[in-house]
């Protein structure tokens, strides 16, 4: 039997960079008054995204979401990274 609220669910977990990386995302957070697919949270040392979708192509966009923003700062870290080396 199939139910009407019945949901697709991700998490990714993130273990490096924690601090930083939910910075970034606070800042979405406030931005968007918290009316997202996803929820951020973390534990001891990582970072978990808990991704709740409708159907599969909600789930991939939220997906596609978080890991554009990570995509993102791991391109920033290593432009900085890199300048700091010259």
């Amino acid at each position: 039997m199939s139910r009407p609220d019945k949901m697709l669910r991700a998490e990714i977990i993130i273990d490096k960079d924690i601090c930083d990386i939910e910075r970034l995302f606070a800042s979405e957070e406030k931005e968007f008054d918290n009316k997202r697919a996803y929820e951020v949270k973390k534990e001891k040392d990582r970072l978990i995204f808990s991704v709740s979708a409708k159907d599969s192509s909600a789930l991939r966009a939220a997906l596609n979401s978080i890991t554009k923003m990570l995509i993102v700062y791991e391109k920033t870290k290593g432009v900085i990274k890199g300048a700091d080396d010259e």
